[in-house]
């Protein structure tokens, strides 16, 4: 989950964003201005589901040819009767848009108003308005050299990360018709939760991690698990927390990073990165709290 983006001073908007739940935010102006261009269009609730015991994941049907968004960009998400204004990330890809002109949104249950509309209030074909926003997302170009991708989330932190893994699913897609396009390289995903249950779209994971096995790989993190693990998951699971070693091996000048999760997470691998001299501008991140 994420809320209107407050920019780092000091940095580039594409290197850092924090999210608040908070009622006030400070914003840059650079921050400002971002967020004032793009338009406020109406929604419409189309599905809605449950991915985990806090989690409620949405479909909204947006049928204004004006709206786009970049994979890792969130939305502010306006509510009727609702005065404060929301803020999630995007977990699908660009490609839902451009076929179907749907998102997908993951809300988890916090005493947050907006949150609270979406877990107790929310049905289908409840309409609200969204605008999108955030200097934190993955949109290369053909011409752009290949890079590999890797993404280290937290928690409701997989949010924008996946919709990132998907993007780059669709771009491994395009290659694999011989479509012409941007060449993708490999893609790790490392993701860390309390709990099984707390691991959003498994699923949907691992079935991009054996569409494209020489390409797509993830390793999954349970800190606080208490029950067995299925054989099915088991291969991808680590009992722990992700290590600083683990994200090090990873290490080259052709690899972007992808940071999204709890601010001492993200602010661990940030810095971990920079001491090993990953330059900023490969070093992009995201808080929520």
């Amino acid at each position: 989950m994420a809320c209107a983006a407050v920019m780092i001073p000091g940095l580039r908007c594409s290197v850092g964003a924090v999210c608040t739940q908070g009622a006030s935010l400070r914003l840059t102006f650079s921050a400002l201005r971002c967020h004032h261009l793009s338009l406020v269009l109406s929604a419409k609730v189309c599905g809605a589901a449950s991915e985990s015991p806090s989690v409620k994941s949405l479909l909204l049907l947006i049928a204004d040819q004006d709206f786009s968004f970049k994979a890792g960009q969130w939305v502010d998400f306006f509510i009727p009767g609702v005065s404060v204004v929301g803020g999630f990330s995007i977990c699908s890809s660009p490609r839902l848009l451009e076929q179907e002109r749907m998102i997908e949104l993951a809300v988890k249950y916090t005493n947050h108003p907006p949150a609270l509309w979406v877990h107790n209030k929310c049905t289908l074909d409840s309409e609200v308005a969204v605008r999108v926003g955030g200097e934190f997302f993955f949109d290369p170009q053909p011409a752009e050299a290949s890079r590999n991708l890797v993404l280290i989330a937290g928690g409701v932190g997989i949010n924008p990360l996946l919709s990132i893994l998907r993007h780059a699913a669709d771009l491994l897609r395009e290659q694999a018709n011989k479509e012409h396009g941007y060449e993708i390289g490999t893609i790790k995903l490392f993701y860390s939760a309390k709990n099984i249950s707390e691991l959003l779209f498994k699923k949907n994971i691992l079935d991009l991690v054996n569409e494209f096995p020489e390409k797509i790989a993830c390793s999954l993190y349970v800190t606080k698990q208490t029950t067995q693990i299925s054989a099915e998951l088991k291969p991808y699971i680590t009992e722990g927390r992700i290590t600083e070693k683990e994200i090090r091996d990873h290490i080259s000048k052709e690899t972007l990073f992808y940071i999204c999760g709890p601010p001492p997470m993200t602010d661990f691998f940030s810095k971990q990165l920079e001491n090993n001299h990953v330059p900023k501008e490969h070093i992009n991140f995201e808080k929520w709290w």
